[in-house]
């Protein structure tokens, strides 16, 4: 009852990987400038951060202004009555 199929090793190889080979894969993949890419990330979500700081201090100052624009209609009408 022999089989004819090849054997698993036949296939796959040994299993093992060299230096040389696992070097082909990162340059190929692109881990090589990982630090690089952190520092772009870091650089993007910084200007995002900025932008975000921006805006939530111009809603503050619009929101700001629309209670006192309230505030002030409101004492108006109290006084008139």
């Amino acid at each position: 009852m022999g089989s004819k199929a090849p054997s698993w090793a036949d296939q796959w190889g040994s299993g093992s990987f060299s230096k040389e080979d696992d070097a082909k894969f990162t340059a190929k993949v692109g881990h090589n400038n990982g630090s690089n890419k952190m520092a772009e990330v870091k650089a993007a979500a910084s200007t995002g951060l900025d932008k975000a700081k921006t805006a939530a201090q111009k809603v503050k100052s619009g929101t700001s202004v629309g209670i006192k624009w309230v505030k002030n209609q409101y004492q108006k009408k109290k006084t008139s009555k």
